[in-house]
């Protein structure tokens, strides 16, 4: 089970004119501890808070710093009051990872403000493994040559020289990679054959 985070001290901030669903929302907010900002303009990406709620209806795609082809700073709801397939397209386009239903309704805030950091930092976790699988994917190249340094100078076959370095990376307790590009570079002997 996740642990529900506790929004006491976050800045948020709201894209989005001030109207009647912006005053409940905002009191909501402070009710939950947070510190609230309304603005309707830009958000500059040197000022991104811990959470940003953003008008969907009527956002534009420089609304925020980020985009469909760049992740998110921080998590993101959508206000939306349309069933627009175009407007909720957008809110997905923004990393939004929850929405909160117009008229604004108080006891829709703080699930939207939970499913949206949850939503986030599963996708902060995915895309931080997905660079260090590719990272391993790109040094694949110096695995398979320091096996084949291996094999001649062990005189082994391809598993056996893929074993003896997957020993001595385990031994070190260092990645597979790294031993690979010691090996390969010259700056680590060959390990023995045992």
């Amino acid at each position: 089970m996740r642990e529900t985070p506790n929004f006491n001290g976050w800045r948020a901030t709201i894209l989005h004119r001030e109207d009647s669903n912006t005053e409940r929302l905002m009191r909501q907010l402070r009710l939950l501890g947070l510190d609230p900002i309304l603005q309707w303009a830009p958000l500059a990406a040197a000022a991104v808070p811990d959470l940003v709620i953003v008008d969907a209806d009527q956002g534009w795609d420089d609304l925020l710093p980020w985009g469909r082809e760049t992740a998110a700073a921080c998590p993101v709801v959508a206000m939306l009051g349309s069933e627009a397939p175009g407007r909720i397209a957008w809110a997905i386009d923004q990393a939004a990872g929850a929405i909160i239903a117009k008229p604004v309704a108080a006891s829709a805030v703080y699930p939207a403000l939970v499913m949206a950091v949850a939503i986030h930092q599963e996708r902060k976790g995915n895309a931080d493994r997905l660079r260090f699988l590719e990272e391993r994917v790109r040094l694949r190249p110096l695995v398979h040559a320091a096996v084949k340094k291996l094999m001649g100078a062990h005189r082994v076959d391809e598993e056996r020289a893929y074993a003896i370095l997957r020993d001595c990376a385990m031994r070190r307790r260092l990645p597979m990679e790294q031993i690979a590009a010691f090996i390969v570079g010259g700056a680590e002997p060959l390990p023995e054959a045992g």
